[in-house]
């Protein structure tokens, strides 16, 4: 029976050839151009580079396909940002409204991260699985950054809750929560002003290499750890939460990789900054900004609290409103450039391939922090924790995800390296530190 309906959804997906009258009515579809962001992530995306993200969510009880298939198709029309499909012009991509049925869910059958092929996915740019206790949620960063694929997920998972526990409904309205922003300004463009200068250096990073897991497959490993205990270790070394996270890594790369030797090539962390809440932006999609934590190991043996120093030096000097402003006006002056504007989208593609490979190498790893996430309260005893899982990039085998829930705070190393000796290292220096950790991975180590 469960067959035959995932079957009977395939059907309704089908492509069919257009009568007169549908195209009419393809005309009056909604479409929106792609914010700055978004317009490199089609040129880059392949098969083994996906640039999809996974954010997960954990229950207490297994998870029921067929009421979460319901909770997708109830919430799916009132999220215009996720019914879009990807379509191609002469000059730009763009999007368009997608009118076919909602993504499938699916038991989960592939890594975090594969590629999603939108023509096997009804044409959208995110899927939903599950396996056992978990749902995950699967997004195309061209649709939306982190910020905005935690705003669906929750709702998502509201809905879902309400399904399964209809006691829920006596205390909780069945719609879309209130005050919710479903902003699809493109905040780079409305808080563009003209950059003072070039603010992307091309230096050389330190790439971490390595023999790679068999088949393609992505090793991730969690962290689970109380917020508390992370605060009173970052505040021994006068850093924030983030600074001191960051801090960490970076020394576990020289510590573990370059076994405390110098380098010419500096150490790179590329850390996402939210833009948000510097431009009291409600935009559901992407406005965030790139710096890097940057650590050049000039010599041997240069201590933790040294690294965690330059570390919260770096970042300082470069998350400020000026500087972040200079970056994100700096990308959106090359969009507006009339020039360029009108250059066919082909030749767009060759350019953009080739300043995204240049500045690849610039980095060696990535660490992104989506922050605390909260739930209504209740929704709160349904659910144990939450997770985000990276894909890799361009020259990053290595990536590293921060969220937390209920005062536990999760680190994920995302990686397709085989060696874990930066990720163990990472965790027992916290565990020095103070930090009681619980680590969990997947199977791709033991296979």
């Amino acid at each position: 029976m469960p067959d035959k309906e995932i079957e009977k959804k395939k059907t309704e997906g089908k492509t069919e050839k257009p009568t007169k009258a549908k195209r009419l009515r393809r005309r009056h579809l909604a479409w929106d151009k792609l914010d700055n962001t978004a317009n490199l992530f089609p040129v880059i995306a392949t098969q083994t580079l996906s640039n999809v993200y996974r954010i997960c969510v954990t229950l207490t009880e297994p998870v029921d396909r067929f009421l979460l298939q319901e909770a997708l198709d109830r919430i799916l029309p009132q999220f215009l940002i996720f019914r879009m499909r990807l379509r191609t012009g002469f000059f730009w991509y763009y999007f368009e409204e997608n009118t076919r049925p909602a993504p499938i869910v699916r038991e989960e059958y592939a890594g975090p991260g594969a590629y999603i092929d939108k023509s096997r996915n009804n044409h959208y740019m995110f899927r939903v699985t599950y396996y056992d206790c978990r749902i995950n949620l699967e997004v195309f960063h061209a649709l939306t950054d982190g910020a905005g694929g935690i705003l669906f997920l929750k709702e998502l998972l509201y809905q879902y809750l309400r399904l399964k526990y209809p006691q829920l409904l006596e205390v909780e309205k069945d719609k879309i929560s209130s005050g919710i922003f479903l902003d699809q300004e493109d905040s780079y463009v409305k808080n563009f002003t003209r950059p003072h200068e070039k603010v992307y250096k091309s230096e050389r990073a330190l790439m971490l290499k390595g023999e790679k897991i068999p088949g393609r497959e992505m090793g991730v490993v969690h962290g689970y750890m109380p917020v508390e205990e992370l605060k009173k270790a970052a505040k021994k070394y006068g850093v924030t939460l983030n600074q001191y996270l960051v801090g960490v890594f970076v020394y576990s790369i020289y510590k573990e990789y370059l076994k405390e030797q110098p380098s010419k090539l500096p150490i790179s962390c590329c850390v996402p900054v939210n833009l948000r809440p510097y431009y009291d932006s409600h935009t559901m999609k992407n406005f965030f900004a790139m710096v890097s934590a940057v650590f050049t190991p000039d010599r041997e043996h240069i201590s933790l609290e040294e690294v965690i120093g330059i570390v919260k030096d770096s970042l300082n000097e470069q998350i400020t409103k000026e500087n972040l402003n200079n970056i994100m006006s700096y990308n959106v002056s090359n969009e507006r450039n009339l020039l360029l504007r009108v250059v066919p989208l082909f030749i767009k593609n060759a350019a953009m391939k080739q300043v995204y490979g240049l500045s690849a190498k610039a980095t060696s790893a990535t660490v992104t922090n989506i922050g605390n996430i909260e739930l209504r309260e209740p929704y709160q005893k349904y659910v144990e924790h939450f997770y985000v899982i990276l894909s890799m990039s361009k020259g990053q085998n290595m990536k590293g995800s921060i969220c937390s829930y209920n005062g536990v705070m999760t680190f994920t190393f995302s990686s397709v390296l085989l060696d874990l000796s930066i990720q163990k290292q990472f965790f027992q220096i916290l565990a020095k530190d103070g930090v009681t950790v619980a680590i969990e991975t997947n199977d791709a180590y033991y296979e």
